[in-house]
């Protein structure tokens, strides 16, 4: 049973890192633009505006995304609670790569947006 609370509580960091920053970024994104933190592409850091269009659409996302993978997260878990730890880190493992597409797929939308909303000098359409 501890290595099931373990697997879970891993699983959960993800979800929960993205609502907790999906938040932050949604109402405020860094105050300046920096290479160390936030939503950092070439495109999002023309400007200001680019920087702040970037964290607040990804932020909606992530938001979304990790409110969503809160109940797929946990899910199969359940059905494996009794299972020996093969099966349980097994199950995490794969619950783990799940999380990584929303992520992942939240880059490539974030800047389909900003393309459309910007020019390629960071200039609003």
């Amino acid at each position: 049973m501890g290595f099931w609370i373990f697997m879970l509580l891993m699983d959960l960091l993800i979800p929960l890192t993205m609502i907790g920053f999906g938040k932050l970024f949604m109402t405020k994104s860094p105050k300046n633009i920096n290479a160390v933190f936030g939503y950092r592409t070439t495109m999002s850091m023309k400007n200001k505006d680019t920087w702040d269009f970037a964290h607040k659409y990804c932020g909606k996302l992530w938001f979304k995304c990790g409110l969503a993978l809160l109940p797929l997260s946990v899910i199969p878990l359940i059905f494996v609670c009794s299972k020996g730890t093969d099966i349980i880190g097994t199950v995490g493992g794969i619950v783990c790569d799940v999380q990584l597409v929303p992520i992942i797929g939240s880059i490539f939308l974030t800047e389909a947006a900003l393309k459309k909303t910007f020019d390629k000098n960071g200039i609003r359409r």
